[in-house]
């Protein structure tokens, strides 16, 4: 690398951790999650996707910068999804990259939430 380049990294969180940011966009609740979603981190998202209270709630959960998610992330989604649903809102996921998409796939998630490939796409369809 010459002289005064920056090489630019993707690593939004150390390795084993979730940082969960969150926003609203018209009304609905965008949680950008980045890192790993498994046993030791799922209740950062289960505690990011609370909106109780909220009528009719409207989350949007952006997996773009997810870089692992097992079966406690699953379990997270379907509860909040059924949570959200019961409430009268609703749950959808973006842009889950190669890895997690596999695992939506593989257990049928993408199924029963709705997937979309871009945020833009979440929040309109």
């Amino acid at each position: 690398m010459a002289e005064g380049e920056v090489a630019e990294t993707e690593q939004a969180t150390p390795a084993g951790e979730l940082s969960v940011v969150a926003s609203v966009t018209d009304g609905v609740h965008v949680l950008t999650a980045a890192g790993e979603i498994d046993h030791q981190t799922g209740d950062t998202l289960a505690q990011a996707l609370d909106v109780s209270g909220a009528p009719r709630p409207r989350v949007v959960v952006d997996l773009g910068q997810v870089t692992f998610m097992d079966s406690s992330g699953i379990n997270v989604l379907i509860t909040a999804h059924r949570t959200l649903t019961e409430a009268g809102g609703w749950l959808r996921l973006a842009r889950p990259g190669q890895s997690v998409q596999r695992v939506l796939r593989l257990v049928g998630i993408d199924a029963v939430i709705d997937c979309h490939e871009t945020l833009h796409q979440a929040l309109t369809d």
